[in-house]
């Protein structure tokens, strides 16, 4: 029987990571993997393959409608939309050789197969000709992630209802377009197929988009994706879908109740959430606990009720994030070394890739009023930035939310291109508890978008130089 320090159940963003960081603490580790690729959803189908096809499907819309302005005209672009699809895949296999090569370097012993714990410190592989290997772990780290959420009466057959992951492999765009929930998922790959010619209708439960983000944010993000062309339909809900003729028809209902309507569509796009992936991995079997959501429970430092069974990444409790996962997965694997693992949850960066980007990382105003915390707005539009206006990328502002009493910043929120790069720089402010006004008073070179950031933090104390 093989013998390592750890085996990591799941090779994702949070397990890879993890195994990487203890293997550079000098422990002997193992990963168990049951797809034939490394990297879990986000390398092979999620995080990275949408964004690939979200570059692509950006620059298509960007000959169509921006370079014209810019006086170069290059006629009207043609879509090859398998050469597109092999962009994606082409930047999804060198991802994913890369982790191959990282295990390789970190001397990490990949099993490709199904993971189950058996027993304490045992874990069982069964590889796909049904052979089956035990491992003898002192320490197990389930990173297994998530699987789509499914929807009551819709039934997904990646063909023409599709979830995230069939939305990645369409053969051709669809003339319509209907996207069940207007969450990150939903937006992003709505967007994809809207730039490249599909008439697109997003449906949601709530009676706003991006739950969980900031109210004002997220209101101003609807207009501007109703500008590009999308449409929405809050306060609603998909009851079924008729798959049986050439269009599909969706039967929507008022969330609140009244009367039904049908939608037709040539592709139906579920994106309702994702749920933690548990199944088979032999935990409740163990006496592993589990939350009222399905979660995996841990004690604050990853570890579960079964001494030497850990769990990090999207089987417990916090955003589903792959950068959360690594975070945990580097805190995890220090823990199990002897040192100060930890990941700060209140700095946790979310970023919706679409044109313009959505970033925010800490409290939104809504949480901010609902713990009764006094604090201080700091807005700045970049309608006022000097590169943004030369360069006709104006939607969207920089809000900066800061302590009333101590000016520490709690929160920050970015509409506009590139603001997922941009929201490190409050990231790493906030990491180090700064302020305002340290912000404020750091210098910001010209002509560039971050300086609506330091506007931003100058507006909280209402001295904002542009506007």
């Amino acid at each position: 029987m093989a013998s390592f320090d750890l085996v990591v159940i799941g090779t994702g963003p949070g397990g890879y990571v993890c195994a990487i960081r203890a293997a550079q603490l000098g422990m002997k580790v193992a990963v168990v993997e049951k797809w034939p690729t490394f990297g879990g959803t986000c390398l092979n189908i999620g995080c990275i393959p949408s964004k690939a096809l979200l570059q692509a499907s950006e620059r298509y819309e960007e000959v169509t409608h921006m370079l014209p302005k810019m006086g170069i005209g290059v006629g009207k672009p043609k879509l090859d939309l398998a050469t597109m699809m092999k962009f994606k895949t082409d930047g999804v296999d060198g991802n994913v050789k890369g982790v191959d090569f990282l295990f390789k370097k970190n001397k990490i012993t990949p099993y490709v197969g199904t993971g189950r714990i058996v027993s304490a410190g045992k874990v069982e592989v069964k590889s796909s000709d049904g052979k089956t290997e035990t491992l003898d772990a002192k320490n197990i780290v389930i990173a297994t992630g998530s699987d789509v959420t499914k929807l009551k009466g819709v039934d997904i057959d990646e063909k023409r209802v599709v979830s995230s992951t069939g939305a990645l492999v369409l053969d051709k765009v669809p003339e319509k377009m209907l996207v069940i929930g207007a969450g990150v998922i939903g937006l992003e790959l709505g967007s994809v197929w809207r730039r490249l010619g599909s008439e697109v209708t997003v449906v949601e439960f709530l009676d706003r988009i991006l739950p969980g983000m900031d109210g004002e944010v997220a209101r101003s993000f609807q207009r501007i994706l109703e500008k590009q062309g999308m449409t929405f339909k809050l306060g609603a809900k998909v009851t079924g879908v008729d798959a049986s003729g050439k269009k599909l028809k969706a039967n929507i209902e008022p969330a609140a109740g009244g009367k039904a309507e049908t939608i037709e569509a040539d592709v139906v796009l579920v994106a309702i959430g994702r749920v933690p992936y548990t199944e088979g991995l032999g935990l409740k079997e163990a006496g592993v606990a589990f939350d009222e959501r399905g979660r995996i429970k841990t004690d604050g430092h990853f570890a579960t009720n079964v001494k030497g069974i850990y769990a990090i990444g999207d089987v417990i409790a916090g955003p589903m994030l792959a950068h959360k996962a690594e975070d945990e997965g580097v805190a995890i694997a220090e823990i199990l070394a002897g040192q100060a693992g930890h990941t700060n949850y209140d700095v946790i960066p979310g970023v919706v890739y679409t044109f313009p980007e959505v970033a925010s990382v800490g409290k939104t105003e809504e949480e901010l009023k609902q713990a009764g915390v006094a604090y201080n707005v700091g807005k700045f539009p970049f309608t006022a930035n000097g590169r943004t206006k030369v360069n006709q990328t104006t939607d969207g502002f920089v809000k900066i939310l800061a302590d009333a009493k101590t000016d520490r910043v709690l929160g920050a929120h970015i509409i506009g291109a590139e603001a997922g790069e941009m929201i490190h720089e409050a990231a790493v402010l906030m990491e180090f508890g700064g302020s305002a006004e340290d912000l404020a008073r750091t210098c910001h070179a010209h002509p560039t978008r971050s300086e609506a950031v330091k506007e931003a933090a100058l507006a909280v104390g209402k001295r904002a130089i542009h506007m």
